[in-house]
């Protein structure tokens, strides 16, 4: 049985459609969340794409966070539901408390969107799993407020935890710097491009995976974290057995 996977649309998502290609090129079967409905339609994972939710009006992702479906989203991440976060998407749960750290404006005030590269800090997670090397990994980034920020306490809290899921790195595999980098497009401290939450379940990251799924796009390199997050929720999905289509998620 495909798996499902729930795309949560918000007024403003502008990568739903990427994100619907990438899932179904790693195999599963995309479902459509709208924001004002709870009912997660007893999918096995959701992935929260990329855009300007709500217009990002007061700053990104915080009226987002509010939405019927990001309570159930929240619940549904409590109980070990897999929930990836890419763009916009980790801006709403990165405001929902659901992973660690802020996103701040990017350092040079100025919107970024270009290729870059990263690295997979860790490969036994279920964003990760697929991966065959750490990186470099090449995709776009495109956003405004991509600065990741975590207080000292926080930032070393989070490295000591394995925290950091993803860095910035230079086409070479070295670290990018927290100082003007072009390797950091944003400025974010420790050069951080995305984080999982400690349970595990939860991943967030700014670069955008699911517009890097085939060669054709200029690169595939993302495929390797969308197929990861596939058949994590697949593994889930045949645990829990038989899903009635509707039930709360």
């Amino acid at each position: 049985m495909t798996v499902r996977i729930g795309v949560v649309l918000f007024p403003g998502s502008n990568r739903d459609i990427d994100a619907v290609n990438a899932l179904r090129v790693a195999g599963a079967e995309p479902v459509m969340l709208w924001h004002e409905q709870a009912d997660l339609q007893g999918v096995a994972a959701v992935l929260l794409p990329g855009g300007f939710a709500y217009g990002d009006y007061l700053r990104a992702g915080v009226i987002a966070r509010f939405s019927p479906v990001m309570r159930s989203v929240a619940d549904f991440a409590g109980r070990g539901g897999p929930v990836l976060g890419i763009c916009n998407g980790f801006q709403v749960l990165a405001e929902a408390g659901l992973v660690p750290g802020a996103l701040l404006r990017n350092r040079g005030l100025r919107f970024v969107c270009r290729q870059v590269a990263l690295r997979a800090e860790h490969l036994d997670t279920p964003f990760t799993r697929e991966l065959a090397a750490a990186g470099p990994l090449r995709m776009p980034v495109a956003h405004g407020e991509g600065a990741y920020y975590a207080d000292p306490p926080a930032l070393d809290a989070l490295e000591a935890a394995g925290g950091v899921l993803f860095r910035y790195v230079h086409p070479d595999g070295k670290r990018a710097s927290d100082e003007p980098d072009r390797a950091n497009p944003n400025g974010s401290v420790g050069a951080i491009a995305g984080v999982i939450n400690a349970e595990g379940n939860v991943a967030g990251l700014m670069p955008h995976p699911e517009t890097a799924v085939e060669a054709v796009l200029g690169s595939d390199d993302g495929l390797g974290i969308i197929a990861s997050f596939v058949e994590s929720a697949a593994e889930r999905q045949h645990a829990a057995g038989p899903v009635l289509v509707g039930a709360a998620g």
